[in-house]
Order: structure tokens, then sequence, then C-alpha cells
């Protein structure tokens, strides 16, 4: 990885957008002058003169985010980006850092990255402004942010409800909120069906530019009518004992069907502690504030 600029303590992370936060690692000298208004957020609109001194309660003109209430017509008609090989950014890639008090690492490679889970979106609030390898974020390009992947990477993201799919570029991090694996530009959502209902479930996959004939094929979609299962992990643990213990408490404090199964993970024999299968994003996010009110930890959400 190459090394940014030596910061102080104090300006190691600079926190900017996606779901209110994104990390900034390594970050350069910051852009003064003020922040104008970003002209209705429209392509090709002159955007805000980003200042990243800012604290994030005041670095951005509004303070809710969100979208045109009608998408332009020309989205539909977009052509997605084409992979190509690209160095690793200079900035946006120190690993690990903190957000929240919670620790991330970047993976130091997407090869084989292929996750299932629930992805968010972004749009008029950080239109115009620095991401986090300091890029101006475009909400009418094809992009997104994730917490691991190295920045840049490039992905297919396709929505198991409705089998659309768009490639991506990844050069921001977030969301920073529990529960979600990458959060898409506005019109990466729109184009897949994600927006308006602002969540959705999704399967990632990277993708190798080196090698565009292994571009991975969209993720299976469930049969019509039918609905991906949406889980909480609560665990995985090699005693079974252990597992036991954490779904009696789950079984007790009445949070619904606990499943615990025996899976070989690696040569190891491991017991499975999942809560589900729950029926949508908004029962996964109650479920997972319910969990950790009991002292667990944060679960993980799974989706198949």
């Amino acid at each position: 990885m190459r090394r940014g600029l030596l910061l102080t303590p104090m300006l190691m992370l600079l926190l900017a957008g996606c779901a209110g936060h994104r990390v900034r690692p390594d970050a350069p000298p910051a852009v003064k002058g003020g922040t104008p208004p970003v002209a209705d957020a429209l392509p090709g609109a002159p955007g805000p003169v980003d200042d990243t001194s800012l604290p994030q309660s005041s670095r951005y003109q509004d303070a809710d985010d969100g979208g045109p209430v009608k998408p332009p017509s020309y989205i539909a008609t977009l052509t997605e980006p084409t992979p190509v090989p690209e160095a690793r950014s200079r900035y946006g890639n120190k690993s690990p850092y903190v957000v929240r008090g919670k620790t991330y690492r970047v993976l130091r490679s997407a090869k084989g990255y292929d996750e299932r889970g629930i992805a968010s979106w972004y749009g008029n609030k950080f239109h115009g402004y620095m991401t986090s390898n300091f890029e101006k974020y475009d909400m009418y390009k094809f992009s997104a942010a994730s917490k691991v992947l190295p920045l840049p990477t490039w992905a297919r993201v396709t929505n198991l409800e409705n089998g659309k799919s768009v490639i991506v570029r990844v050069n921001d991090r977030g969301p920073f909120v529990d529960n979600r694996i990458i959060d898409l530009s506005y019109a990466a959502a729109v184009r897949i069906g994600i927006w308006p209902k602002g969540t959705g479930l999704v399967e990632v996959q990277a993708i190798d530019p080196a090698h565009p004939q292994e571009l991975p094929k969209p993720g299976v979609v469930e049969s019509a009518g039918s609905h991906p299962g949406i889980w909480l992990q609560v665990g995985a643990f090699g005693d079974p004992d252990n597992a036991e213990r954490v779904a009696r408490r789950l079984r007790a404090a009445g949070l619904g069907p606990v499943q615990v199964t025996r899976l070989n993970v690696q040569g190891r024999d491991v017991r499975r502690v999942r809560l589900g299968p729950l029926k949508s994003v908004s029962a996964a996010d109650r479920m997972t504030r319910r969990v950790t009110a009991l002292g667990l930890p944060t679960p993980q959400v799974a989706v198949d």
C-alpha cells in the first residue's frame, strides 16, 4: 500500500459521508474556501469546494440525504463502466482504521470477494464532495462505498429480489451502519431497483479487470414470488456448550426461532447460532438492537 502524508493522531481519521459517516485515512491537506451550494445536484452542475478540515456536522450544506423525487429517464440508458486495471489509491486504504469506536480492516486484495447482504444508497448530500480516495462523488455515475474492499475495486452488484445487476467502481468508505455491506450511488440504486425503498438484498462480486473473461455472472435470484431469507448470525463456536448457552439466552429473551447448525469450516467443527429467517431489512435492524441489548456482540447479516 502506498503511504499518504504523516498526520497527527487527531487528523488521521477524517469522516465524510455514507449514511452520515465515511472515513478518510491518510488525508492530504484540506481544501479551503467554504462550501457553495450544489446546483440542484444535476449532472455537470458545479460542485462544492470541499473543506475537509470542517467537522462532520458542518461540512455538508444539506442536513439530510436524498435524490430527485423522480429519477431522470436517462439513467436507464447510462452505459455501465468498463473495468480497467488500476493502481491502489494513495488515499482511503489505511488499515486498520476506526469509526465510532469500531475497528475495520481493508482487505489486501479483492480477489474472490463474493458476499451477500444489505445494500443502501447515498445521493444529494454528498454530490460533489470528496470520496475517501479524494475523487469527487458523482451520484449520477455507477460507484459505491465499502468498509473493507480496497480502493478502487470493480464489482458487480446484483439485486437478489429482481435479478437486476450493475457494475460499479468502489471508491469510497462506508456505510458505517450495522447490517450494511455496500452503499451504492444514486444512479446504481435506481438501475437495480433499490431506489426509492432505500435498501435491498444484494450480492457483491469483485471483478478482476485484468481477466475480463472471468467476469462473474450475476448471483442466483430466488424464484418468482419468493424472497431471500435474512438471518442474523449471533456467533460461530468451536465449543458446542458455548453455542447452546447463547441459543438458550436468545430463546429465553423471546427473540423468535433460533437455529443451531453444525458446520465444517477449514477442517474445524463449528456450531453456528442464527436467528431467523426475518421478513425485512427493518425487522433485521430491530432484531439486531435487541440482540446487542442482551450484551451479545453485534450479529452478522446472512442472506440465503
